[in-house]
């Protein structure tokens, strides 16, 4: 595949899989031996882990949209800048709904094979969204 048509595969899944929770797109998409490097504790492998994660954060967040702000692309690797943006509306590890607005930025490397994302290794900020969310101090203040 041409680095274009990979990029392509990764817009999908941005798209059409994460903002509009579309998990047929997740199979389509996804190699069945899927690999979410550094996915959280107890996630079942492969494509039913993302699919979980991403229930967990629909939950949460109703209005979860992402937006894709950068694509490029090498070889069989596409990294994806992105923005996700939501309100707390579920419980979200362990806290309760907050009503608040969040911001968070993230990147993600994505290996591909024959038209299927085999591996997605994502790194966000966790800290910021915890820091809107209430949970954390924000840096610089004392913790109460």
């Amino acid at each position: 595949m041409s680095t274009e048509q990979n990029k392509a595969v990764v817009r999908r899944f941005f798209e059409e899989g994460l903002s509009k929770t579309n998990n047929a797109v997740f199979d389509e998409l996804l190699d069945p031996a899927f690999s979410l490097h550094g996915a959280p504790p107890g996630l079942p492998p492969g494509p039913a882990g993302l699919k979980l994660l991403v229930g967990m954060f629909r939950t949460a967040f109703p209005d979860y949209r992402d937006t894709l702000e950068e694509v490029m692309a090498e070889g069989d690797k596409v990294v994806a800048r992105w923005t996700f943006r939501g309100t707390q509306q579920g419980d979200f590890q362990g806290v309760r709904p907050t009503g608040k607005e969040v911001v968070m930025t993230g990147i993600s490397i994505f290996r591909l094979a024959g038209n299927k994302i085999t591996d997605d290794w994502t790194v966000f900020d966790l800290l910021g969204l915890m820091q809107q969310l209430g949970v954390v101090p924000a840096s610089g203040r004392a913790a109460s």
